[in-house]
């Protein structure tokens, strides 16, 4: 029998995502070879090409520089960030390539439908990277879902608790956490994913008007400690006391968000405490007062979504929970199904009249995929981009870009919404 080749890859963006998923060669090189990076950090290129065997010569400062360049392997993995996704990937799509597309993969109504248009053009195999689809947990949930479980589903409501070390880390002192910045808001920068997963297990049906609300709460300057300084481990009677003081987060877990936190230092082989100590104190962005920082994007948010066959749906994003938890509950004709993900496990409750108390219950246990990314679902998605390049057949998870679109445009829809005070907006399907 025919060996097959493995799918040969550049990396756009030598970001951990899409580090995360050129791994994926290592334990499998008979279906995935990465041979170059395009990337304007240097250093980023280097690690890259030492990690996965290519020569400098397949070592790009940019996308656009890849771009003009003839054909050098059968798809990209852009894992740039939100605001790059459309400007990387449109000459790259424009060449030919098919891609793995870090989620969002637009960050405007505008931009989602100029890259939908180019795609349409092109014909390319585009893959958007919700990761959660694949995890065993909502796979399961999916699965029970089609074998009819719960009958046809009147209310779906989803919740997403991020910890308070998360929250502060990437969206208020972090990479997300201005929107003139990064060019996203919250909702569309960490909760995309769970609006695709609703949009998902809904399925037959796409969502009719959008509503919401959220502000930020919490982290604005009024509610510093007081006499509270700029940065933590400079000029802050409080570094010792406040639970978001850079030194108890950042130097008391260095490992933690690592990627994120001491990025300044990369170039730097197993850089000191002490050195990370002294960029706090300097010009890290994560020594700064976290409630003086210039974050604009909210830390709670609460969407609803009317869907087109009467069923409804609510999201609330809450930032600054002890944990980070994502809690699922559907109701349908036939009984409903509540768990939550980090557990790794739900119970499904079906109406039975003759049943003792009205009802039976199963449980299910899908911790099946140790620690991976995402509970398993970095790998599996990239096992199944490849399957989707080579053949063209779609998983049950496949998220191709154009079944990505209603997840972004109910998105787009509830920020317009919360900024005009919940104001309910259309969804409107007619130019997909």
């Amino acid at each position: 029998m025919e060996t097959k080749k493995p799918v040969t890859a550049i990396i756009v963006g030598g970001g951990h995502r899409s580090i995360a998923y050129a791994d994926y060669s290592f334990d499998h090189p008979d279906d995935l070879k990465i041979i170059g990076i395009a990337d304007p950090n240097k250093v980023r290129c280097k690690m890259a090409a030492e990690r996965y065997g290519f020569s400098e010569e397949f070592c790009f400062e940019s996308a656009e520089e890849l771009a003009k360049q003839p054909r050098l392997c059968d798809v990209i993995i852009n894992g740039t960030m939100d605001h790059q996704h459309y400007e990387t990937a449109v000459p790259l799509l424009e060449k030919g390539y098919d891609m793995l597309l870090e989620k969002p993969f637009a960050v405007s109504l505008e931009e989602m439908n100029d890259l939908i248009a180019v795609v349409k053009k092109n014909g390319n195999k585009v893959m958007v990277c919700h990761v959660l689809r694949y995890s065993t947990f909502y796979k399961s949930i999916k699965e029970r879902l089609i074998a009819g479980d719960l009958g046809d589903i009147i209310n779906i409501q989803m919740s997403e608790h991020v910890s308070y070390h998360h929250l502060s880390t990437s969206y208020v002192r972090g990479k997300w956490a201005n929107s003139d910045i990064c060019k996203t808001s919250m909702l569309l920068a960490k909760s995309c994913h769970d609006v695709d997963i609703m949009m998902w297990l809904m399925n037959d049906t796409k969502p009719k008007t959008v509503s919401s609300h959220g502000s930020i709460y919490q982290f604005k300057p009024e509610n510093a400690p007081e006499g509270a300084g700029t940065r933590c481990l400079l000029d802050c009677p409080h570094v010792d006391t406040c639970r978001y003081s850079a030194k108890a987060m950042y130097l008391g877990h260095p490992d933690r968000w690592e990627c994120y936190v001491w990025a300044g230092l990369e170039d730097i082989d197993d850089p000191s405490l002490a050195l990370k100590e002294k960029s706090l104190r300097e010009d890290n962005p994560y020594g700064r007062c976290i409630y003086k920082c210039d974050n604009n994007v909210v830390d709670h948010q609460s969407v609803l979504i009317n869907f087109e066959n009467g069923a409804t749906g609510t999201h609330n994003m809450i930032g600054g929970t002890a944990k980070s938890i994502r809690k699922i509950h559907i109701i349908g004709t036939k009984g409903e199904l509540y768990g939550n993900f980090e557990d790794n496990n739900f119970v499904v409750e079906k109406i039975v009249t003759e049943a003792k108390d009205g009802f039976v219950r199963e449980f299910y246990d899908t911790n099946t995929m140790g620690s991976e990314g995402h509970g398993g679902g970095d790998p599996a998605l990239t096992e199944d981009f490849i399957n989707f390049v080579r053949t063209g057949e779609q998983s049950i998870s496949c998220t191709s870009i154009h079944n990505s679109v209603p997840g972004h445009l109910a998105v787009f829809l509830a920020d317009k919404s919360m900024a005009e005070g919940g104001k309910p907006y259309n969804c409107d399907f007619s130019q997909y």
